[in-house]
């Protein structure tokens, strides 16, 4: 028997308190990629099920741990005892134990399944008039695509910024071009993986206007941490609008300095990599859409964020700030 002096069980307990805290500090349902805080409809079902057979599990375990301590104390070993009596089976205990986690099963198996044909059948399908979106899957970014407004035989190309009416349905299609990646937006939704060759389907709902973080939740490369992106719930008015102007041709710049750096950007060869047209032709399979290596750069100063990290305007705000897009262009293309 091993017996702690002083000194060990100070380093005990201070391992079991940091352990404790460490904890503690990932149960905040404030956190911009908490499951616990649902803002919609897939997101609250999964919610469900997880709170259901948690507290189910939480009142199994302390039966199971009281009826062990009680055991221990109650029938202890004292001095003097003989061998206890040795029994082999007890039916009706046996009997107890089989009925009672198979109903603890089937408690927790009718929500689940309930859930399950409910994240798999989208309430307004796109065969219906749903708005569906593209959504596919690069080392190390997310391309949306749109269908086109202006015309049914086009997509509206977009890169880690996916918008979407407010309590409205929207059906997504599930796609990637190298590796395997996960679609994640915890407050919105569980994770579907993107695989090569594979599409998947899902669909999300959000029923709060605002900003929720996405990110991809399957390791795909050196970048895989910085594979984020934003999802932008507005009403449908301001959804349209937005839609409309990414469908517009970006406007010829001006000034003497946006002049130059259109002119760098081509003549750098930056075209290889990077489009700039965000209009592809479903026709032609989008082959006349140059640069899909590396993000979309249609409409890039119109983002609210860089890459999905760096933000191009004020906390809160949903306006852009020049500034900002500026020095963090020069930092990105620093980097």
């Amino acid at each position: 028997m091993v017996i702690l002096n002083h000194r060990s069980r100070r380093i005990a307990g201070v391992a079991v308190i940091g352990v404790i805290f460490a904890l503690m500090l990932g149960c905040t349902p404030s956190h911009f990629q908490s499951t616990f805080d649902a803002r919609g409809p897939v997101a609250e079902s999964q919610l469900f099920v997880f709170n259901l057979i948690f507290w189910v599990g939480a009142v199994v375990f302390i039966a199971v741990e009281g009826a062990i301590i009680y055991a221990v104390i109650k029938f202890r070993r004292r001095a003097g005892d003989g061998d206890p009596v040795q029994i082999h089976g007890h039916t009706r205990l046996e009997i107890a134990w089989t009925i009672v986690p198979a109903i603890i099963l089937a408690i927790t198996a009718v929500p689940t399944i309930q859930g399950i044909f409910f994240m798999a059948n989208s309430p307004v399908p796109p065969e219906r008039g749903g708005l569906e979106v593209d959504a596919i899957g690069h080392q190390w970014w997310f391309e949306f695509r749109y269908s086109n407004p202006n015309d049914p035989n086009q997509q509206v190309v977009f890169a880690n910024e996916l918008h979407m009416p407010l309590g409205e349905p929207l059906n997504i299609r599930l796609r990637s071009v190298d590796v395997i990646h996960s679609f994640w937006v915890p407050k919105l939704g569980g994770k579907v993986d993107m695989i090569p060759n594979n599409d998947n389907s899902m669909w999300l709902q959000g029923d709060f206007e605002g900003e929720f973080y996405g990110q991809c939740a399957e390791f795909c490369g050196v970048s895989h941490a910085n594979m984020r992106f934003k999802v932008i719930v507005e009403s449908r008015e301001n959804f349209n609008a937005w839609l409309l102007a990414q469908a517009m041709p970006a406007p010829d710049p001006v000034d003497v300095l946006a002049i130059q750096g259109k002119e760098l950007f081509r003549k750098a060869g930056c075209q290889g990599c990077h489009a700039t047209n965000s209009i592809m032709n479903l026709a032609d399979g989008g082959r006349r859409l140059p640069g899909r290596v590396g993000p979309n750069l249609s409409h890039v100063a119109s983002r609210l964020d860089l890459v999905g990290l760096l933000p191009n305007r004020e906390e809160g705000v949903l306006t852009v700030n020049d500034a900002m897009i500026q020095q963090n262009l020069k930092t990105w293309l620093t980097d």
